[in-house]
């Protein structure tokens, strides 16, 4: 057994002359766990988010979709719809149509987001999983229907029982505006209201769907879309359900230079970015908190190099030089920096369990969810592991700030 070690760890666990030492060490190890269970925990609470809001967000949105670069609508070329649909890799297309529009509910009023989306849509899209209330059916025969974001439902005090049509007005495109009568410029359509949709906050309070032909009366459009969303079947996406880049590529060089093709990263990038530096900023603040913890492994060694200025100098006599002696503290150190570490990790690792699978602390609210989501991620403890015991050896290397009496 290297000597250095050996010392460093009977020191560590050998009674000290004054208890004071043990205390501030026990102290120093049970913080550092403290810190390392706070970072495994609130990480993985992070990673449970991470992967609740992208699958809530994936269930509606496409693997890809494409988009004019200027102008909100365009009219998909048909050769390139074709031959879209021909790749075997392609699942659907589905043609969207969006505006803003005001609807008007009895007396009610409110300016939405209005999709209009075909036939295709509603058999791959997962949105009907989260309809509250009624059904995701924009069609009965010949009736157009709707379906509603929750908080509009709510501001517009409707209930998909209630037998009154809901009101879509738009600007008409072609019609000119009278002075006497401004209402005559507006275009508008009726459409009878059969579900509402809770997902998030900022999707519950802008969107509405309805037929893509009820919102091409509506607007006054033909052919044209604002996008077409494309699903690709399971078995051609990689590993982590994300588009090939080279299926990527070869898509958007059907629709040429006018067009861009996005993936599920490229349309909720804002999303997605805010989420990654949220989780660093918040490791980032709680190995600071673990760094000032960590202060005191730097007393405890300072007060033991003081106890062990007898054994020092019988080292020195038996040919130790500063260095080995400096570094045999180091490992102390650096040895109740580790045990910390280790005892935390195996902390917070139970912890997570524990919530993962007994559900043991609940979200208030009314959420997705009834309790924290939490998932544990290899990545996030070897990086906590390794980043506490940096910071042990680093603090423990200062130990050579105290001045060791030459014999």
């Amino acid at each position: 057994m290297n000597p250095t070690f050996f010392i460093a760890r009977r020191y560590l666990f050998a009674k000290k002359s004054h208890n004071v030492i043990n205390i501030i060490s026990i102290i120093s190890a049970a913080g550092i766990a403290v810190g390392c269970a706070a970072l495994v925990i609130i990480l993985s609470i992070y990673n449970g988010f991470d992967d609740l809001l992208k699958g809530m967000f994936n269930s509606y949105t496409p693997d890809l979709v494409v988009t004019p670069k200027t102008d909100k609508v365009f009219t998909p070329d048909s050769a390139a719809l074709d031959a879209l649909s021909a790749r075997e890799e392609v699942s659907s297309v589905s043609e969207i149509l969006e505006e803003t529009v005001f609807l008007k509910y009895g007396d009610k009023e409110a300016i939405v987001t209005a999709r209009g989306v075909d036939s295709e849509y509603q058999n791959v899209t997962g949105l009907a999983q989260y309809v509250v209330q009624g059904s995701f059916d924009l069609k009965d025969g010949e009736i157009n229907q709707m379906v509603l974001g929750s908080s509009i439902a709510q501001d517009l005090r409707l209930n998909t029982t209630f037998l009154t049509p809901l009101e879509v007005y738009f600007p008409s495109r072609t019609a000119k505006v009278s002075l006497a009568d401004p209402t005559a410029s507006l275009r508008k359509v009726n459409l009878f209201p059969v579900g509402i949709i809770a997902l998030e906050k900022n999707f519950d309070e802008q969107y509405v769907y309805m037929p893509i032909e009820a919102l091409r009366q509506v607007l006054e459009r033909t052919t044209e879309v604002s996008m077409l969303e494309i699903r690709i079947k399971p078995e051609a996406l990689g590993a982590t359900g994300a588009v090939s880049s080279r299926l990527h590529s070869e898509i958007a060089k059907l629709f040429g230079d006018d067009c861009q093709v996005r993936n599920k990263f490229q349309q909720n990038e804002s999303l997605y970015k805010m989420m990654t530096y949220e989780k660093l900023a918040i490791y980032l603040i709680l190995l600071f908190v673990v760094l000032i913890i960590s202060c005191n492994v730097f007393g405890s060694l300072s007060m033991l190099i003081i106890e062990k200025q007898d054994d020092i100098e019988i080292l020195r006599s038996m040919g130790a030089d500063t260095r080995t002696i400096n570094r045999i503290f180091t490992t102390e150190g650096w040895m109740i920096s580790l045990l910390g570490a280790a005892a935390g990790i195996v902390l917070g690792v139970l912890v997570c369990l524990a919530q993962q699978y007994l559900h043991l602390v609940r979200l208030p609210g009314n959420f997705i969810v009834s309790y924290y989501p939490v998932r544990l991620q290899l990545l996030d403890i070897l990086v906590v592991f390794v980043s506490v015991a940096a910071i042990g050896y680093l603090m423990s290397h200062f130990v050579k700030a105290v001045r060791i009496k030459k014999a």
